[in-house]
């Protein structure tokens, strides 16, 4: 063995002991405040401090809490809407305290922002009607999901002093989040195109905080020692930073300021701005005009992008959400019974007045619909006698027998007795 296999086996091995401080991910991801590549961390709540992803968030969750809920039935001829006990929950107020508007807005909100989405309670009374629904809200309740047997395991644990307790699946409503990992959340899945946008909000405060200019240059003789350097740079701080940014320099004989001329412009921070929009836009599935990004939005009608707001952003959370109501807000017998909950979208695609009107008489004079159907899809207005008779009122109404008017035609009458 030579003499520096000997050293090198006598040395002790290094003991290296990780800390809080090294940064490590593991770290982070045990107190849910992961740093991202900008060096910040994201979470829901700081995610919704972001102008774009507050602006996308609160549109879709108010256009859906101001949804109607309505409850069909199938028939024979097709479906009828029905009075369900739970139209009552889901349109006026799930308990005592809560609206519904509210109700389905911060549902909604968790679904988008939090991971595994929103949980809901069911509470049922004796005969298992369901008597209330409370939300379980994430700052309050910590829910569990397991998804190691398929079908999905909840338990809640409110405080640290108090057990886990595990809840039935039947009694959650769960609003799954969209993320494909659902215990990252779309939030979570985001987080790095989320952080440079906050990073470019920071900056821009940053920059006008220092009378929107960068830093510049001080030039200072060698000869300078640290305790004399370190004056001067205080000095000068105080002096020109903070509240006193932007006003005129003035330096000795020996010190030169050279200031850099370089901005905002220069660095295409607002080229920067606008395309972070359309990466929090394409995260949501929200169109540029709902982030009030109006200068990219190709010239369409307002129904046209209501139409589109409608099909590709709101759609696939109604379904799911009505699906979900369906299944744990409705008895086995009642969906056997082709009973379903939906969500009423009429109203976020009317036309203007008259294009409605024009529609509404099309389908009323095809006998697509009766004509208080149409006074009511199309008014809001109430019923008229004999406006339940699916027919055409520009022909058969005007010939005997009618059932618009109950009146013969006279122009029929008086052929018929001349022959």
């Amino acid at each position: 063995m030579s003499i520096f296999d000997r050293f090198r086996k006598a040395t002790p091995a290094v003991e290296t002991k990780a800390s809080l401080a090294d940064a490590s991910g593991f770290y982070f991801d045990l107190f849910g405040a992961s740093p991202t590549l900008a060096g910040i961390s994201v979470t829901p709540y700081s995610a919704m401090q972001c102008a774009p992803v507050s602006c996308a968030v609160r549109a879709i969750s108010e256009a859906v809490s101001s949804l109607p809920v309505k409850v069909f039935k199938k028939t024979a001829a097709g479906r009828e809407e029905i009075d369900h006990p739970i139209t009552k929950l889901l349109n006026e107020a799930p308990n005592s305290w809560q609206p519904a508007a509210t109700f389905k807005r911060l549902m909604t909100m968790d679904c988008l922002l939090q991971p595994y989405g929103a949980f809901c309670q069911v509470v049922r009374v004796g005969d298992g009607a369901v008597y209330e629904l409370v939300r379980l809200d994430p700052r309050l309740s910590s829910i569990v999901v397991d998804y190691s047997n398929f079908e999905a395991a909840y338990a809640i644990k409110a405080d640290g002093s108090s057990p886990k307790r595990t809840i039935p699946g039947s009694q959650i409503l769960h609003f799954a989040t969209p993320a494909y990992d659902p215990t990252r959340g779309l939030i979570g899945e985001n987080r790095d195109t989320i952080a440079l946008a906050i990073v470019l909000e920071r900056f821009a405060n940053q920059l006008f905080a220092n009378g929107a200019r960068p830093s510049g240059i001080m030039s200072v003789p060698k000869s300078w020692v640290k305790d004399t350097l370190d004056k001067a740079k205080a000095a000068f701080s105080a002096a020109h930073s903070g509240t006193s940014a932007g006003g005129t320099a003035w330096v000795t004989d020996d010190m030169k300021f050279q200031q850099l001329m370089l901005n905002a412009t220069d660095a295409q921070y607002i080229e920067l701005r606008n395309y972070m929009l359309g990466e929090i836009a394409r995260i949501f599935r929200v169109s540029l005009h709902l982030l009030m990004a109006l200068e990219k939005n190709v010239a369409r009608s307002i129904e046209a992008l209501g139409q589109e707001f409608l099909s590709f952003t709101l759609l696939p959370h109604l379904i799911a959400q009505q699906q979900e109501f369906t299944l744990k807000l409705l008895t086995e017998d009642e969906r056997a019974a082709g009973i379903t909950i939906e969500y009423d979208t009429t109203h976020l695609v009317k036309a203007d007045l008259l294009q409605r009107s024009q529609a509404l008489a099309a389908a009323v004079s095809g006998r697509i619909l009766t004509s208080n159907e149409a006074r009511d899809l199309g008014w809001s207005v109430g019923p008229i006698e004999g406006g339940n008779v699916l027919e055409n009122p520009w022909t058969s109404s005007a010939y005997r027998g009618g059932k618009l008017n109950g009146r013969s035609n006279d122009n029929q009458n008086n052929d018929a007795e001349a022959a």
